[in-house]
């Protein structure tokens, strides 16, 4: 495997989140020749507007999130769950990333979500909400690639996902069908 680069986009913005933890972990268990980029910009990033969606109004923060998806062959998404869906942080990426409609930066490339929260849903609602986003984004969203983890305080506690060594072994196994994804794509 080699030349893949997956841009890992995390759908939480606090420093010490757990989603940010895994989208970490991913980037450390990346196959060789791979790379994971955990982007870290999405806070600068403007809700969608079309009416500054245009050439010369597109704010800077935009553009380089949209630069580094057009490097990326594949996305990793990290989310958490806020009042049952994927958070607005998240949403709003895709939502920039969609654009112009049916050429922007995610259409056709392979798309993997991961999931988590205290809860023991592991966050099912938005890994589900952010995979039909996506999708509807352009993406190609893996069918049977799909992570979510439950109950991270129980898991985790003060520790770091990549300790668990379950955990970890779950977050490499998709890494791993990403980057097998975007290979087969690439060189298709």
């Amino acid at each position: 495997m080699s030349n893949a680069q997956v841009l890992a986009l995390v759908g939480s913005l606090r420093a010490d989140s757990v989603n940010k933890q895994i989208a970490e972990t991913a980037a450390s268990l990346a196959p060789e020749g791979a790379e994971v980029v955990v982007y870290s910009g999405l806070a600068e990033v403007p809700f969608y507007n079309e009416d500054i969606d245009v050439d010369g109004k597109v704010p800077a923060a935009a553009l380089e999130l949209r630069a580094a998806a057009e490097k990326s062959t594949a996305f990793l998404l990290v989310t958490p769950e806020y009042n049952g869906t994927i958070p607005a942080v998240l949403k709003n990426a895709i939502d920039w990333l969609s654009r112009p409609y049916g050429a922007g930066a995610v259409v056709g490339k392979p798309v993997a979500v991961i999931s988590a929260s205290p809860s023991g849903n592991g966050a099912k609602w938005a890994h589900d909400d952010a995979r039909k986003a996506v999708g509807i984004a352009g993406g190609k969203v893996l069918e049977d690639v799909e992570l979510t983890i439950g109950g991270t305080i129980d898991k985790f506690g003060t520790g770091h996902p990549r300790e668990n060594a379950e955990v970890a072994g779950q977050i490499s196994t998709v890494v791993t069908e990403l980057v097998k994804a975007s290979n087969e794509l690439v060189n298709a």
